[in-house]
């Protein structure tokens, strides 16, 4: 998985964004960084992996999925080999997903989409109110648990051309489409479903779907300190959130040590 701003000025992401018309040298710019993305999705398909583009600030989000699609329909003319990254904690989300899906069945290519409920919530309501337009956040942690797994069983009700990620700490989320596969009478390892969580937290729910059978991955952030370690900081938050999670997760932890022998 990568970050589109890993390869691209956000400047130029958020003026694409706006449908503001570029200079002659930012649309050489945005040429390269376009350049640069569809290489990294062309060593994942000459390789034979995955690779997933992550979404990030709803205001330089629209270039982002403009990229994406591009990259979708030319890359998963066979398979899934590139995933877009939708945060279902944003309104629109679900409607996107429906109109990707669309999109994708029309052009005879298959779509990959992370869904996860998302990352920036305090700066998204905070722009919002200082630039005095609506926030694009779902209301409550209800409305984006409601939509995160809508988003899931869409996916599942439509694996004839779609491959799902489905991002998440959450026991709940996981039992669910756990449920939905059983329901749908798929197998565990189905290729076109993945459970991911980030490396080292919510390890107890890795092990156990992994021991299950069920396809699981584990991310490991990667890139500056001064990006990484706010993001991580975010996820630890977003981790600590759920009642009890952390204690939780640290007896576990624990009991996992004792059963092995550990001290």
């Amino acid at each position: 998985m990568f970050k589109v701003t890993g390869v691209a000025r956000f400047a130029l992401l958020e003026k694409i964004s706006a449908s503001l018309p570029l200079t002659e040298a930012e649309e050489a710019e945005w040429q390269r960084a376009k350049a640069r993305v569809q290489q990294i999705c062309q060593h994942a398909y000459d390789h034979k992996l995955s690779i997933m583009i992550d979404a990030e600030e709803s205001w330089i989000q629209l270039a982002i999925d403009q990229l994406a699609e591009e990259m979708i329909a030319l890359f998963n003319t066979e398979k899934v080999v590139v995933y877009n990254t939708l945060q279902m904690y944003r309104i629109d989300r679900l409607d996107f997903l429906k109109e990707a899906r669309q999109k994708a069945s029309e052009g005879g290519y298959y779509l990959g989409v992370k869904l996860v409920r998302g990352a920036y919530m305090e700066k998204e309501r905070e722009r919002a109110k200082e630039k005095g337009y609506e926030s694009p956040i779902q209301p409550d942690k209800e409305a984006s648990d409601r939509d995160y797994d809508a988003g899931v069983q869409f996916v599942v009700e439509h694996l004839d051309h779609m491959s799902l990620v489905a991002g998440s700490h959450n026991e709940n989320s996981a039992q669910k489409l756990v449920d939905l596969m059983q329901e749908h009478g798929l197998e565990s390892n189905d290729p076109r479903l993945w459970f991911s969580q980030l490396y080292g937290m919510s390890d107890n729910l890795s092990f156990n779907l992994a021991h299950e059978g069920y396809n699981v991955v584990k991310y490991l952030p990667f890139g500056p300190i001064i990006e990484t370690l706010p993001y991580l900081i975010r996820r630890a938050e977003e981790n600590t959130s759920a009642a009890g999670q952390t204690g939780r997760e640290l007896a576990l932890i624990k009991k996992e040590l004792e059963r092995r022998g550990i001290e």
